[in-house]
C-alpha cells in the first residue's frame, strides 16, 4: 500500500505538523503503529438520503458507506466495487464483525413496527445494483426490545401515536435505533465482543424521561438461527427474544440519539457521536465517552414516570464540563460516520449535497483523525499538505 499512496502516513503526519496530544486517555500512536491508510476515501455521491455510517475492512482493503437506502462498497481509492440498494427503510450506523467478516448495520421498518441489525455478506457484493431482498447478499435479526420500546402507549390511553416525536409516547423517547458498534461488555477493555446497538431518541423538550441515551447488547456468536432474508412486504419477527444487557447514559437530550457508536481499544472508551440536543438546561455537547473499564451501576433511571433502576454508564471525566448538569463532552463530527483505526487513528466522514448532471445527490468522504485529547475536540484532522 506504501506504492499505491506515495508516501507512508508517518511521513504525512510530519509534513502536517501535528502536535503532541494533550494529557487525557490515550497516548500519542508511536510511528511504527501508524496505519498506511489514504487521508481521504470518496464514498461517491448517490440520490439517497444523507450517508449515515461507515465500516472499515483494514485487511482487506474495503470501506462500506450506508446511505439510508443503499450499502455502497469501495476499495481505498474509492472506486465503487458494488452495491446494495431496494432499500425503503432506514439503513443507519454500520460495524464490521471481524470473527465473521460480515458488516452489521442498524435497518429501521417505524410504519411496519419492526428494526433490525441487517447483516451484509461483503464477500459477495461484487457489482453495482445488487437488490437486498433478491440477491442473497443480505439477511436480518429482529429486535422485540426495541419494538416494545418503540411501541409504548406512556400516556395510557390505548392509542399509539406511530413516528411522531410530539408526543407522551415511546418509552425513554425511542424513535428505533442508529448506533451499533462490537467491543467488549461494558466494564472491561478485552474479552468477547458484543454487538453494541444504541437507540435514537426523539427531540423533545418537554419530557424529562428521554434524557439519556440507551444502549442494548447482545451476544450474536449464536444469531444464526434468527436470521432471515429481508421481506419489505412481509417482515419478519424472528430475533432473541431478550437482551444480554441495557444500558443508559444520562448526556441531555439528543436529537435522534447515538447516530455513530465506536469502541475505541486506543483510548479504552466507547465513543458516542449526536446531533445535538435542543435543552437549554444542558450543554448540547455532540459527542460523549463512556470510560470502557468503569462497571455499570445499578441505579435510578432519572425522569421515569413511574421509578425505574437500571444499568448506569458514566461519562469518561474529562473534554469540557457544565457543572449545572454533571455532564462531560466534547466538540466534534462523527455522526455521519466513525471507525476506530485501532491506533489513536479514525475516519470520520464528511457529506454533502451535491447536484451531478441535473440530479440531486448526497456523497461522503471517509477522512483520517487522529487522537489528541484536546478540549473543546479530541481529534485533530492528518492531511498531506
Amino acid at each position: 500500500m506504501r506504492t499505491l499512496f506515495g508516501a507512508t502516513l508517518a511521513a504525512l503526519v510530519a509534513l502536517a505538523g501535528l502536535a503532541a496530544p494533550a494529557a487525557h486517555a490515550g497516548r500519542m500512536p508511536d510511528m511504527a503503529e501508524i496505519p498506511e491508510m489514504p487521508t481521504s476515501v470518496y464514498g461517491g455521491a448517490w440520490p439517497t438520503s444523507h450517508v449515515q455510517g461507515v465500516a472499515v475492512d483494514e485487511k482487506n482493503g474495503h470501506m462500506y458507506f450506508s446511505f439510508t437506502q443503499m450499502l455502497v462498497k469501495t476499495d481505498l481509492h474509492g472506486n465503487v466495487l458494488g452495491t446494495v440498494e431496494g432499500l425503503t427503510g432506514h439503513l443507519g450506523d454500520l460495524t464490521l464483525n471481524v470473527k465473521d467478516g460480515r458488516v452489521y448495520g442498524s435497518l429501521e421498518y417505524k410504519d411496519a413496527e419492526a428494526f433490525y441489525i441487517a447483516i451484509f455478506d461483503v464477500d459477495e457484493i461484487d457489482r453495482v445494483g445488487m437488490d437486498a431482498e433478491s440477491d442473497g447478499v443480505m439477511t436480518t435479526v429482529y429486535l422485540p426490545e426495541v419494538v416494545e420500546d418503540f411501541t409504548a402507549d406512556m400516556n395510557g390511553d390505548g392509542v399509539f401515536d406511530g413516528d411522531v416525536a410530539d408526543t407522551p409516547d415511546h418509552r425513554y423517547g425511542c424513535s428505533g435505533i442508529d448506533g451499533v458498534a462490537f467491543g467488549p461488555s461494558f466494564g472491561s477493555t478485552h474479552g468477547k465482543q458484543k454487538l453494541m446497538v444504541a437507540y435514537g431518541v426523539y427531540s423533545n423538550t418537554d419530557r424529562v424521561d428521554n434524557d439519556h441515551q440507551v444502549v442494548l447488547e447482545y451476544d450474536v456468536s449464536r444469531w444464526r438461527r434468527y436470521e432471515r432474508p429481508l421481506s419489505q412486504q412481509d417482515p419478519h419477527t424472528s430475533g432473541p427474544a431478550a437482551v444480554d444487557g441495557k444500558y443508559f447514559l444520562r448526556t441531555g437530550n439528543t436529537t435522534y440519539g447515538v447516530q455513530n457508536l465506536e469502541y475505541d481499544p486506543h483510548t479504552e472508551r466507547w465513543m458516542m457521536a449526536v446531533y445535538e440536543g435542543k435543552k437549554e438546561q444542558f450543554p448540547n455537547y455532540s459527542f460523549f465517552m463512556v470510560d470502557a473499564a468503569t462497571d455499570p451501576v445499578t441505579g435510578i433511571v432519572a425522569g421515569q414516570p413511574e421509578p425505574e433502576t437500571g444499568e448506569l454508564l458514566s461519562l469518561a471525566p474529562d473534554g469540557r464540563y457544565d457543572p449545572a448538569t454533571g455532564t462531560f463532552g466534547w466538540d466534534f463530527h462523527g455522526q455521519y460516520g466513525l471507525v476506530s483505526l485501532g491506533n489513536g487513528y479514525y475516519y470520520a466522514v464528511r457529506g454533502e449535497d451535491v447536484v451531478e448532471d441535473g440530479v440531486e445527490k448526497e456523497n461522503a468522504y471517509a477522512e483520517l483523525y487522529r487522537w489528541t485529547g484536546a478540549t473543546p475536540t479530541p481529534f485533530q484532522r492528518v492531511t498531506g499538505s
